[in-house]
């Protein structure tokens, strides 16, 4: 069927529109809005509106590169400041747990469907990585405590690699070799080291080029996480692994127009999410799902009863997180894409297996459970068991954008409701000798500031700096952001 470009860009825009409503039906429902997608998916689908797409190859293709999309948003939004005093407790979660996890599961579906164990241990594994778009969607509106919340970001981003390394390894055809092992830490280490290269190599080159256009930076930085996934790829490495932390580090850097680049990478993330369960959902045979729901339900209890209970308990062992705490990890590995996805793999190895397409529907219907239990839930149980934190003010926004030719930079600082730099006088501010406030703006007007001019909050600033002062002003500035003009007195530094 020959299809006009006219009708795809007009069926492609009004899927975005219908689905950007669909966020806020899906706020005032408490359902994910994940869900919401793979409805309308559904709906374009053989079985109600006509549209005919079984092809898996393709799927799975669309689906990779929407998770890259997904993870490079996950990392560029994700604060050091939140996840770096959970960073053991997070990369316990994304290995310990995961291993630990694939090996309860297996078991148990190997006594419980009677799967050969190979299989036993492919499923184990396609249902043991956490979802980073589900995550960063759910939880971030939730409020639990910042460790926690923490641990479970770095999770979700961090399991990605060692799962897809598990999945592809039990789809291939060949046995399973004494060194394989040693193929996973290969894998991850050195998609790590590349992540790291290109993270901190972008942030340099970002912050000593000045770009003709403000809206080049967000491509560029989204261009380097893309490119860690192709370089970590292409020497068999893990992709996703130097995706996440790529961005994870160039998210934290001062980079150019930051604001702006992390708006872009939010929207491109939410577009990312849109198409990969539209297309899913669009995938979806709901005649076929029928017969999965059983194989799903038991699947489902494993997972939600045993495998994620015990892997939580065995990978916190060395840590001391109470077991309200270790309940709420429990009951927050969320299921989303990245099951699907990862279950398109071995069908795309072995179309003509029946087995393969069962773990495709079955992971289908599991996810569309699991996330109509956890994640309409997950506020609840954050407060029956206690983790959850009251509303903070709103951190402090800096943004910076370079003066090449006068090696100066110029901060945008936007005041928050809630910042201590509410009713401190300029002159109480002490930033460094070669910066200072030129402009602000209060109530959309704009004026020059004098050292007796009170701060207040929604006040924005315009403060410009030398290149070599540049770090320091903006530290202090943080600083006085959370602790007031005594921030020195009582050792806050501002770093983040």
């Amino acid at each position: 069927m020959n299809v006009s470009p006219e009708t795809v860009l007009g069926v492609g825009s009004a899927i975005v529109l219908l689905s950007v409503v669909a966020v806020r039906a899906s706020v005032r429902l408490g359902l994910p809005s994940l869900l919401l997608y793979l409805g309308i998916g559904v709906l374009l689908g053989e079985s109600v509106l006509g549209f005919q797409f079984s092809n898996a190859q393709l799927t799975e293709s669309l689906g990779l590169a929407a998770l890259v999309l997904i993870l490079a948003e996950g990392g560029l939004t994700t604060r050091w400041s939140d996840v770096r005093p959970a960073l053991t407790v997070g990369i316990s979660l994304s290995t310990v747990a995961v291993a630990v996890s694939i090996g309860v599961a297996a078991t148990a579906l190997h006594l419980l469907l009677g799967l050969d164990w190979r299989t036993a241990f492919l499923w184990g594994a396609v249902l043991s990585s956490t979802d980073a778009a589900a995550v960063f969607s759910v939880l971030r509106g939730v409020g639990v405590r910042r460790r926690l919340a923490g641990a479970l970001e770095l999770e979700s981003g961090l399991n990605d690699a060692p799962v897809v390394i598990a999945v592809v390894l039990l789809a291939a055809p060949e046995p399973l070799q004494w060194w394989s092992p040693a193929l996973v830490v290969y894998e991850l280490a050195v998609g790590g080291a590349v992540g790291a290269v290109l993270g901190f190599g972008g942030a340099w080159a970002l912050r000593r080029a000045a770009l003709p256009s403000t809206g080049l930076y967000p491509l560029a930085t989204l261009s380097v996480c893309i490119l860690g996934y192709a370089a970590g790829q292409s020497l068999h490495a893990s992709g996703f692994l130097a995706t996440y932390v790529a961005a994870l580090i160039l998210g934290n850097s001062q980079l150019p127009h930051r604001a702006g680049v992390l708006s872009f990478a939010e929207g491109t993330g939410w577009l990312a999410q849109i198409g990969l369960f539209v297309l899913l959902g669009l995938y979806a045979s709901p005649s076929a799902l029928i017969g999965a729901v059983i194989p799903a339900l038991v699947a489902g209890l494993v997972l939600l009863l045993l495998a994620r209970p015990l892997s939580i308990i065995v990978s916190m062992l060395p840590f001391r997180l109470s077991w309200r705490e270790q309940a709420f990890l429990s009951w927050s590995g969320l299921r989303g894409a990245v099951p699907i996805v990862l279950a398109l793999i071995p069908l795309t190895r072995n179309p003509d297996s029946l087995a393969a397409r069962q773990l495709v529907d079955v992971v289908l219907v599991l996810v569309v459970l699991l996330t109509l239990l956890q994640g309409t839930t997950l506020p609840w149980v954050a407060r029956l068991l206690g983790v959850s934190r009251a509303g903070e003010p709103t951190e402090i926004q800096v943004d910076a954008a370079p003066l090449e030719e006068l090696s100066a930079d110029l901060l945008q600082v936007r005041v928050p409701v809630g910042s201590k730099l509410h009713g401190v006088y300029l002159r109480e501010l002490r930033l460094p000798s070669g910066s200072s406030v030129s402009l602000v703006v209060r109530d959309g007007a704009g004026f020059t500031p004098i050292p007796e001019t009170r701060l207040q909050e929604r006040d924005q600033l315009l403060v410009v700096t030398t290149a070599e002062v540049r770090s320091r002003a903006e530290q202090r500035i943080r600083a006085v952001d959370r602790a007031g003009r005594l921030a020195r007195w009582r050792g806050e530094t501002g770093a983040r």
